[in-house]
């Protein structure tokens, strides 16, 4: 292979990528706006969720212990004191890139190098675990009711998210850029077409749902789900 043959491949493959960039949002709104599931009559009764975003980021937050779940079982931050003293009553979860949740706390800490990386190779996984008390409704915490069949789909699909436990049982707790928050090793693998938000849209379409059959940005999950009328 000549010289000239190998500028050419590196400049086909720079125009792919950064085709690729400016195709993703069109993309990424198109694929979050085809709907999947049916939009069912909302459960009246079984177990109340709610779905977070911080603009960027979405979560699904839900109560630590239900007759179908105890997190406390997963997750051993769900079952000790926060910070203030207070036991958490609601965990958050998130799945995300590994290297975003352990040591980027804001975008302008992302460097350009991480970035190339993860645009184009991807990267390994982790849990992310909020814990919260009585977190209130409102536009950035939107709630909904699952019957338990739906919320023990979606429990399902969560821990089948979750790297296998130590021998003993015991999932190690790591550090990330929030020191309130709890890390876990996680399966899968991180990549412009599995995003955090598309983790979290899959995640609610398991449970069943109505959701964008590709939810790459917060945006493209939170429009499915209706903000509470007092919000």
């Amino acid at each position: 292979m000549t010289l000239g043959t190998i500028g050419r491949l590196i400049r086909a493959i720079l125009l792919g990528v950064v085709l690729a960039v400016l195709l993703f949002p069109l993309l990424g709104w198109i694929g979050s706006s085809i709907p999947r599931n049916g939009p069912d009559t909302p459960a009246s009764e079984g177990v109340t969720i709610m779905v977070e975003s911080n603009g960027t980021h979405t979560g699904i937050i839900m109560p630590v212990v239900t007759s179908v779940k105890d997190w406390r079982e997963v997750f051993p931050s769900a079952g000790q004191p926060r910070a203030d003293g207070y036991f958490p009553t609601h965990i958050s979860v998130g799945w995300g890139e590994r290297e975003i949740f352990m040591n980027v706390p804001t975008w302008g800490d992302l460097t350009a190098a991480t970035a190339t990386r993860i645009a184009v190779f991807g990267g390994e996984p982790v849990m992310r675990v909020s814990h919260y008390v009585r977190p209130a409704p409102g536009p950035d915490h939107r709630p909904l009711v699952l019957t338990e069949e739906d919320y023990a789909r979606m429990v399902t699909a969560i821990e089948d998210s979750l790297a296998p436990p130590a021998p003993d049982g015991i999932r190690e707790r790591l550090t990330g850029v929030n020191p309130e928050d709890a890390y876990y090793d996680a399966r899968g693998h991180y990549t412009l077409a599995e995003t955090c938000n598309s983790w979290v849209g899959n995640m609610l379409a398991k449970g069943g749902v109505q959701m964008g059959w590709w939810t790459p940005f917060a945006g493209g999950v939170m429009k499915w789900i209706d903000q509470p009328e007092e919000a």
